[in-house]
């Protein structure tokens, strides 16, 4: 998730390059694996995703996401406002870079108390693992960098496996596509590199894939969530040359999820069963001309969600979430509405979409400049830790859930 102030048609392709990165030619076009893939575990088709981000900026302030919008002191209330819209499922961070305090050394104390409030309210959580944040004396394109994530990620297994009797669902590394973009190739976010994206995409790729193996080491039966943007970039003019790099930056979408399936980069140790449910996360300017300015709604070059929900679900053969999704102010009803409706379409057409994540849940401070962002179903808290519902947004939510459940193949 970016600051509503930069999800732009960039930040949104954050995985695209002109290029394809990170070793061999992706191999042929299919699905990742021929063996069916379980369905979602989750126990409603709506979630609630909590903006976890926990990096630092380019000036070297840390973030601090479930800080800022309270939720790492209200998590017992914020879950039971998602009962309120009988949401018991829900995307939340645990912060790595407050959890190892030293090499090895763990404190619980800021995940524990979510986890039990979180199976007091009944909600089942996936939990970020790393989203954009790791321990200061950790540097990030070192071994070590893979090999302590991996530690951390069995410990978080552990602790998790402990607590709830359900399974445990991971997102081990969120949105390594934009990531590798941000922190790799334009300086927003650290590392804070530049030209150094296809480098920065395979190290994740290699903490992912050691983190999965990791947890599976301790809970066998745990579920993954492969979060990464979902876009599609057109053309500025018929040229050939137009045509393909905006093709080639399209498609380089896929590197990420390619290379945990082994079907990109095999020397990265990804294989088919390393990839269990795709996560695609997708926002109203996940759309836009090769160099050029977004592509609105209904415009002719804009490409149906449905359309992208299918590609990725062919590619891979996996069940396929909407992990992110959401938009600003007025717009929040109304691209909820339109997202509804465009995977409706995709299930119609046997595509197994499993869910639909509402990023974030909460209104937010902005990433650079800590404005006010009403993205929200739920403001920001007043003084006395309260949070207040947006109508129109609450009132389409039910709308649509009440369309799924009364649809005959929902």
């Amino acid at each position: 998730m970016t600051d509503a102030t930069v999800i732009d048609a960039t930040a949104a392709g954050a995985s695209a390059a002109p290029t394809l990165h990170g070793g061999p030619r992706e191999r042929a076009a299919g699905p990742a694996s021929t063996r069916a893939a379980p369905a979602s575990p989750l126990p409603t088709f709506f979630l609630g995703g909590f903006e976890c981000s926990s990096h630092r900026r380019p000036d070297g302030r840390r973030l601090d996401l479930l800080a800022s919008t309270g939720h790492d002191r209200l998590f017992e209330s914020d879950y039971r406002l998602l009962q309120r819209h009988a949401i018991s499922a829900a995307r939340d961070g645990m912060r790595w870079h407050l959890i190892e305090q030293a090499p090895g050394r763990y404190d619980w104390s800021s995940v524990l108390p979510m986890l039990r409030a979180a199976r007091r309210a009944g909600v089942h959580v996936i939990w970020d693992l790393c989203h954009y944040g790791w321990p200061d004396d950790l540097e990030i394109w070192s071994e070590a960098f893979v090999a302590r994530f991996a530690d951390f990620a069995a410990a978080a297994a552990h602790v998790v496996g402990q607590e709830s009797d359900l399974p445990p669902f991971f997102c081990t590394v969120n949105e390594i596509s934009f990531w590798a973009w941000a922190g790799g190739d334009a300086g927003r976010i650290a590392p804070a590199a530049q030209g150094r994206g296809a480098e920065l995409k395979r190290q994740l790729v290699r903490a992912s894939i050691a983190a999965t193996l990791a947890i599976r080491s301790v809970v066998p039966g745990a579920r993954f969530l492969h979060a990464e943007p979902a876009i599609h970039v057109a053309p500025p003019s018929s040229a050939r040359q137009a045509v393909e790099a905006s093709e080639a930056y399209r498609v380089a979408q896929f590197e990420a999820l390619d290379m945990i399936c082994g079907r990109l980069a095999p020397d990265l140790g990804g294989a088919p069963a390393m990839l269990d449910i795709v996560g695609l996360n997708y926002y109203p300017d996940n759309q836009w001309y090769h160099g050029g300015a977004t592509i609105p709604l209904g415009h002719h070059a804009y490409r149906p969600l449905r359309d992208l929900l299918t590609e990725a679900q062919a590619r891979y053969g996996r069940p396929v979430i909407i992990a992110e999704t959401g938009a600003e102010g007025s717009a929040r009803a109304s691209w909820l509405h339109y997202v509804c409706a465009e995977v409706r379409a995709a299930r119609r057409s046997d595509v197994p979409v499993e869910g639909i994540c509402l990023y974030p849940i909460l209104d937010y401070p902005g990433w650079d400049n800590d404005r006010p962002c009403a993205v929200g179903l739920y403001s920001m808290p007043d003084g006395a830790g309260r949070r207040r519902a947006d109508l129109d947004f609450s009132a389409e939510l039910d709308r649509q859930r009440l369309n799924f459940r009364d649809s005959a193949w929902s």
